[in-house]
């Protein structure tokens, strides 16, 4: 495959941006100064601009742009380039060469440019590179990696100086390096500790925390650990109890006063600890609540089948799809700090948690009770995405300071939620407990939220779930906190909620050198269940194909059948399938855990007949492949529609909604998953064994071990 690359407005902010001609003037006037591709000067590169895109197809091994010069000089300190891109394969690395003249003396490599499955910023910072360049009559030479076959999209290239949270982070970035090495070694440390003494249980009820214990040894504390404190680094805690030597049981008020708010103890841990000179030292892991009385006897909901749908929202349309399909469980986005409000207005419904009025914009909480009540009438399982937005795009600033995590880079989509402060888990619960004691209500007045999915995409957190530059475990730590804390206020209402780790196809190997392989966050998660007690978390993976541009997943090489694959997608689900079943995987060592697939699709590359064919042959692949693998619980397919914010993919159903010849038309896969699982399955199915090249659906499946 040629690479594609589509960049959109390319700019340096506020200073050079690629643009038409005709734009230059006008935009010049708000601070921008402009820059526009030399169409005689692109070596490899065919350029072509769509939507307010640039799209590249790299031709060769050197695809590289040079811009025309610069009609103005570019003030100093704009020393920082960045741009958005959309690029599922990453480049193998980015160079910029700043001439005239042409030489490597004025160039600088900036490393690779990891992969992206949705838009995510890069940034470099060239102060110590452009002291030479930036004049008038200058320009520049990007060099977009050294291979062919890499498709990408780029807009808002842009050069402009650093802002005040960037001088920040720099300046404190070697001295946060250092904190959390220590930190990582401490974590390391008390995850692998044979402690002699032990929290055995943590029971909570409407009123009351009960915990039970082992002291090993006279004058041990039971410490409570909040959510905000980190129990490998704090040495003086608030709340300490004594206990009696051997066997204990403390019974202690569920509610209390602390650090300015009203708390719930349903969201610390605590820990046993012997006082010294320094303070406390610990003699045993912590334990979490591992039973939560709910507020209500819920009955548990169990799909019918397997077939979802990722992303469903009853304002898209065509909700008749529910029936026509046969949809038994659909995910659905909640974006919620982009209508949570700490001061009230006519259009906005309070909430009260702990003392503490939230509120929530009354249109979009309308909507969701839309989306939920149309699901739960349909007797539809539904699990809440919950996203963290950036706090500039926060309509409270207030909210967006307390919930984006202080060490977030703006090169991240989503952040990770704070919970590093008694004002920051307050808020963040109270989102959660409104949430939950809307749509878990007997009655459903407001429809049915089953399950959470703790945020997307957590092994590519740095553009999803972004909380800077984080080691594997420190990152862990903190979403841990996260995905307890949710659990823990989920159980509270329904005594069946389940939460979802968010997880991409790139199982034990990644591009990107900020990503983690998803199969190493699971492992730490186990890692601290082990420690401090299980709960129900359940697994929802997105096992693309390899590309996901390119539907023949059957093609794809970067995986095999062992637990140490590169990648799993369509092709080697039987190894996610065996992986939990492994008996390390198991709840309490005895349950299977809940696996969706909860985002994936195959791609059509254009409306032809044979994408759409293709595109159809890629998702009966899958299907006839999980028919027989009953480890995964449930398939909601993205994109429900085709959209536009997608870098290119057309992975929906039904076409684009704007589409000029059929607008939100069915495609051929849409026919097939209305098939699937019906008596009309093999017959619809059949015409696609051509394409993929088999005669019989056995020939799919592979059968033998897999270590």
């Amino acid at each position: 495959m040629k690479l594609r690359l589509v960049i959109r407005n390319f700019l340096f902010l506020p200073a050079i941006v690629f643009f038409m001609s005709s734009e230059i003037s006008a935009l010049a006037q708000t601070g921008f100064v402009l820059l526009e591709p030399d169409s005689g000067k692109m070596n490899h590169i065919v350029l072509n601009y769509l939507n307010g895109e640039y799209q590249i197809v790299t031709t060769g091994a050197d695809p590289s742009i040079i811009t025309l010069p610069l009609k103005k000089r570019i003030p100093d300190d704009f020393n920082i380039l960045t741009f958005e891109y959309f690029c599922p394969q990453g480049l193998d690395h980015l160079e910029l060469f700043f001439g005239p003249p042409l030489a490597e003396a004025r160039s600088k490599r900036t490393g690779a440019v990891g992969l992206s499955e949705g838009w995510t910023l890069f940034t470099a910072d060239l102060s110590q590179d452009k002291g030479v360049w930036g004049k008038e009559g200058d320009w520049l030479r990007i060099d977009f990696g050294g291979k062919a076959g890499v498709r990408m999209q780029i807009r808002n290239i842009s050069l402009r100086p650093p802002t005040d949270r960037e001088k920040m982070l720099a300046g404190t970035r070697d001295e946060k390096a250092r904190r959390e090495g220590k930190m990582q070694q401490r974590i390391m440390e008390y995850l692998a500790a044979d402690y002699p003494s032990e929290i055995v249980k943590v029971s909570v009820d409407s009123q009351t925390v009960y915990i039970e214990g082992k002291a090993d040894g006279s004058g041990l504390f039971l410490c409570e650990v909040p959510p905000y404190n980190d129990v490998t680094e704090t040495r003086d805690f608030t709340f300490v109890f004594p206990v009696d030597e051997g066997e204990f049981r403390k019974q202690l008020e569920r509610f209390s006063w602390r650090d300015g708010v009203y708390y719930d103890r349903l969201l610390s841990k605590w820990v046993l600890a012997e006082k010294n000179s320094s303070g406390y030292r610990l003699v045993s892991h912590a334990r979490y609540p591992g039973e939560i009385k709910a507020k209500y006897d819920l009955p548990p909901l169990v799909p019918a089948g397997r077939k979802g749908l990722g992303g469903f929202g009853a304002n898209r349309g065509h909700i008749e799809d529910l029936d026509e399909l046969g949809i038994t469980s659909a995910t659905v986005n909640i974006w919620f700090t982009r209508f949570m409000f700490t001061k009230p207005a006519q259009d906005r419904i309070s909430h009260n948690y702990n003392g503490q009025t939230y509120y929530f914009g009354k249109k979009d909480v309308m909507m969701l009770d839309s989306t939920f009540s149309t699901t739960a009438g349909r007797g539809i399982v539904t699990a809440g995405i919950l996203l963290v937005g950036k706090a500039e795009q926060c309509p409270d600033p207030e909210i967006g300071r307390l919930l984006q995590h202080p060490d977030m880079d703006p090169a991240g989509i989503y952040s990770m939620p704070n919970m590093t402060s008694p004002e920051s888990i307050n808020c963040y619960a109270a989102a959660i407990d409104f949430l939950e004691s809307r749509y878990t209500r007997p009655d459903k007045k407001y429809g049915m939220l089953n399950h959470l999915i703790i945020h997307n995409e957590v092994d590519a957190g740095w553009v999803w779930t972004n909380m800077g530059r984080k080691s594997a475990l420190l990152y862990m730590d903190a979403y841990i906190k996260s995905m307890r804390l949710c659990y823990a206020l989920a159980r509270s209402y329904n005594p069946h909620s389940e939460v979802f780790i968010s997880l991409t196809h790139h199982w034990s190997w990644t591009s990107h050198p900020l990503f983690h392989p998803s199969r190493d966050l699971m492992e730490i998660l186990l890692d601290y269940t082990r420690a401090e007690g299980d709960f129900h978390w359940a697994v929802a993976q997105h096992p693309y194909p390899q590309s996901l541009f390119e539907p023949k997943t059957w093609l794809d090489e970067q995986v095999d059948f062992s637990f140490d694959t590169r990648l799993i997608t369509f092709k080697n689900l039987e190894v996610l399938d065996a992986f939990m079943k492994k008996p390390e995987m198991l709840y309490k060592e005895k349950r299977k855990r809940t696996l969706w697939l909860s985002e994936n699709g195959t791609n059509s590359k254009s409306y032809s007949e044979q994408d759409l064919a293709e595109q159809a042959a890629g998702f009966a692949y899958a299907w006839k492949k999980m028919k027989k693998l009953d480890g995964i619980d449930g398939f909601q397919w993205h994109n429900w529609f085709d959209h536009r914010g997608e870098g290119g993919l057309r992975l929906g159903l039904r076409r684009f909604p704007d589409d000029k010849d059929d607008p939100g038309g069915k495609k051929p896969v849409w026919h097939l998953y209305k098939a699937a699982d019906t008596g009309s399955e093999n017959q619809v199915f059949e015409p696609y064994k051509k394409i993929i090249g088999i005669r019989r659906w056995n020939k799919i499946r592979y059968r033998g071990e897999i270590e």
